[in-house]
């Protein structure tokens, strides 16, 4: 087996562009960067100044048939992210997908069936899995350490974004180019977590606002609770048209409670069950005796080039991957039943009907407004604060 792996980036606007960047620098120890693709002119023109002696191609197909490179990583708009995977897969091309996995489950679930027939290493760039707090709170939820699971509450809502933000791109914030709003744009990373440490909800409830602070298509405002099959109970609060925001992850579970907020997590220890206090304590308004510490962890988070070094080390060495791309359906369907919900005006089961929801977009799809193109000077946006670690640089 090759040493290296010959990865091809399709798409190369402000996330594809980052990784060619860090690719080409040598960031990822045993990658290396063989082509990049954008149908963009001007996107094009900034590889041949940036990434000099990189073969540039405007048709995504014309670049996995050269045989340039072995590897495809997809950072297209969403709706393409699926099958330009599938053509990959077809051609026997290992597949790293920008979040979200897709628009709606049943392209998703044809991607998923493309990678296991093909056999291929499959990864989806969830960098957020990369955050040692965070796997240290899956690490506790899933040891049973918090006890049985009671509810799990996520107010995101440090989205804040400006109209400027909106009007920057042709296919931004309409049902037709972009598939929705706060939830597929923003939100993927979080409906990830939230499932990952947390588990699958199995019924969601969702009522979304659809321009509500800004003038676009999709909704920027998203109110959901969600049901699992023990009992437990859910929460996910998000917006962009919100400033100041917070972002607090709530878990709280028969022996304590876990909260993320600001880059730290704080965990109480309750000395014996609530439950069984509940039942034996003869006092009505009695606590539970409990610990309050500040976990710490060791480790540093590796954000986006973690998962490009994990999904390189899984070509070469078949090292465990972080974010195995199947595992991009799991949010989306949360994600796709919030919409439902909020279309339909009833609770949705997930995971959800996959057909029921693409006829409720495909009615949206038609009336969509397409923007007018403007042009484009091939300039890549800053998006240093954008991954909500503002708290990093107090």
């Amino acid at each position: 087996m090759s040493e290296t792996v010959k990865v091809g980036i399709v798409g190369i606007g402000n996330m594809g562009s980052a990784h060619a960047k860090s690719i080409f620098s040598g960031n990822i120890k045993g990658m290396e960067l063989a082509a990049v693709c954008d149908i963009a002119e001007s996107k094009r023109l900034w590889a041949d100044e940036n990434l000099p002696g990189v073969p540039c191609y405007e048709d995504y197909k014309e670049m996995i048939d050269s045989g340039v490179c072995d590897t495809v990583i997809v950072a297209t708009p969403h709706y393409f992210h699926s099958p330009i995977a599938i053509y990959a897969f077809e051609k026997g091309k290992n597949v790293l997908t920008e979040k979200p996995a897709g628009v709606y489950t049943k392209q998703v679930e044809e991607m998923n069936a493309a990678a296991k027939k093909s056999g291929k290493v499959f990864g989806i760039m969830y960098n957020q899995r990369t955050n040692p707090k965070f796997q240290k709170m899956r690490e506790i939820v899933q040891s049973g350490e918090l006890g049985e699971l009671k509810r799990c509450i996520w107010i995101i809502t440090n989205w804040y974004r400006t109209q400027a933000y909106y009007d920057s791109g042709m296919w931004r914030a309409t049902w037709a180019s972009e598939g929705g709003g706060v939830l597929l744009n923003q939100c993927p990373h979080q409906l990830d977590l939230w499932q990952w440490i947390f588990g699958m909800p199995n019924r969601v409830m969702g009522h979304c606002k659809y321009g509500h602070w800004h003038n676009i298509e999709v909704e920027d405002e998203v109110t959901a609770y969600a049901e699992y099959p023990n009992g437990a109970t859910g929460a996910f609060i998000t917006t962009t048209g919100e400033c100041p925001g917070t972002n607090r992850l709530e878990i709280t579970g028969d022996k304590g409670k876990l909260v993320w907020e600001e880059g730290k997590l704080t965990w109480w220890k309750l000395a014996v069950p609530e439950r069984e206090f509940c039942v034996t304590c003869k006092e009505g308004f009695a606590q539970p005796e409990m610990t309050v510490t500040e976990v710490e962890t060791d480790n540093i988070e590796l954000g986006h080039n973690g998962i490009l070094q994990n999904f390189t080390n899984a070509i070469l060495y078949g090292e465990e991957l972080l974010a195995p791309g199947y595992e991009g359906i799991n949010g989306l369907n949360i994600s796709n039943a919030i919409h439902l919900s909020d279309w339909t005006g009833k609770p949705q089961a997930v995971p959800v009907d996959g057909e029921l929801f693409l006829k409720y977009l495909n009615e949206r799809r038609a009336t969509s407004h397409v923007k007018e193109e403007k042009e484009d000077s091939g300039k890549i946006a800053d998006l240093s604060g954008t991954y909500n670690d503002r708290w990093k640089v107090r």
